[in-house]
């Protein structure tokens, strides 16, 4: 094999991707130096105040991977070095795109502590993550229970080319298409920026429950229910004609899985059709704004008992269009670029695993033959 056919196919086994949820560790700790002396006080006498999680996560240190815990101790996903050594280098992460650990402060009553935590976290952020790193971009942390500071939060650091997206829970007191949710997608508009919804807090503090039955009882209840939660917010963007008074809004759905999508889709088209006297607001079917107003994040990915049915599935959720990679490092259940998938098409892989997040977060595009592209 001559060295020229030795390289082109050594382009085409190792092309640079985009990594849309890697979870850096906030460290508490660390934390209250960036937040006002008066919360630093109260920290000090009265502890954190800040809601927990209900349910047991699998995995080392709270349902982290085994391996990822630093050589010199620490908490899995706080060392940039070693997130290096374990992710940004052997998988040549181009972009990566923080979503950090602790979405408590999300869940409090408190709002002007939750307005303070966000800006602590993103401050934090800047200096300790993006600042050290190119290829790292980072997420707005908001208190999405009060829209008002939350903007004013969008508006403080939103212009800065590090950050690329506003991020929430997608546990919430109401469901993220209520009108009083504008004032941020107002601010998201503003500054060309997504509009994340990651699971978590569901059931939590000021949230309301995992499911319209109640609450769960078991971990693998709550992981069952994340679909419900986020269905809840799709629809909601939806039929609440966000995505007609702000249609260049684009809004996330990060970890809460991808086929249920599809009849979910099938399911709110045909409402649609015959409900549509309710909302009349509403011009397009709800796969229409799906596809030109929603991205997914791939993990985690649902295996299917075929790969035929695994190639219906992708069709059926418009991957080509919607998709994005993710490995959510450093958790239990990480999923390595190498295995996440089966064997796709080169154009395939090209957008799930870059194209579709450079367009989302405005990172450069990349032509035949860059960065191994094909």
């Amino acid at each position: 094999m001559t060295e020229s056919k030795k390289s082109e196919k050594k382009s085409k086994m190792k092309r640079s991707i985009i990594d849309v949820d890697i979870h850096n560790y906030t460290p508490l700790d660390e934390i209250k130096n960036y937040l006002p002396r008066a919360y630093r006080d109260q920290i000090d006498l009265w502890g954190w105040r800040l809601p927990g999680s209900l349910y047991l996560n699998g995995g080392i240190r709270v349902g982290q991977m085994a391996d990822s815990i630093p050589p010199g101790g620490g908490f899995p996903g706080s060392d940039l070095d070693f997130m290096r050594e374990q992710l940004l280098d052997p998988f040549d992460i181009e972009y990566g795109i923080l979503t950090g650990s602790d979405y408590s402060s999300q869940a409090t009553p408190d709002l002007d502590y939750a307005a303070a935590m966000s800006r602590a976290i993103n401050d934090y952020t800047f200096e300790h993550w993006l600042a050290k790193d190119s290829r790292l971009k980072g997420s707005i942390f908001i208190p999405k229970q009060d829209p008002l500071q939350s903007a004013q939060e969008i508006r403080r650091v939103g212009s800065h080319p590090d950050m690329v997206q506003v991020i929430v829970s997608s546990g919430a007191e109401k469901p993220y298409g209520n009108r009083m949710y504008h004032p941020i997608y107002e601010a998201c508009v503003e500054h060309n920026l997504p509009f994340t919804i990651h699971v978590l807090m569901e059931g939590v503090g000021i949230n309301g429950p995992n499911t319209g039955a109640g609450y769960v009882t078991y971990y693998p209840e709550y992981r069952a229910s994340r679909p419900m939660v986020m269905a809840a917010h799709l629809a909601s963007f939806i039929y609440e004609g966000v995505f007609e008074k702000f249609p260049t809004l684009k809004v996330v759905l990060q970890e809460a899985g991808v086929f249920w999508l599809a009849p979910y889709l099938w399911k709110m088209d045909e409402d649609w059709k015959a409900l549509r006297f309710q909302t009349p607001w509403v011009k397009k079917k709800p796969s229409e704004y799906f596809r030109s107003n929603v991205r997914v994040s791939s993990q985690p990915l649902e295996p299917t008992p075929n790969p035929e049915m695994f190639r219906q599935m992708m069709n059926a959720v418009y991957a080509d269009e919607t998709l994005m990679f993710c490995s959510d490092y450093p958790h239990w259940d990480f999923d390595s670029p190498l295995l996440a998938f089966p064997k796709l098409e080169d154009s395939l892989w090209e957008k799930i695993f870059y194209q579709n997040a450079a367009d989302l977060y405005g990172f450069p595009s990349r032509g035949v033959g860059k960065g191994g592209a094909v």
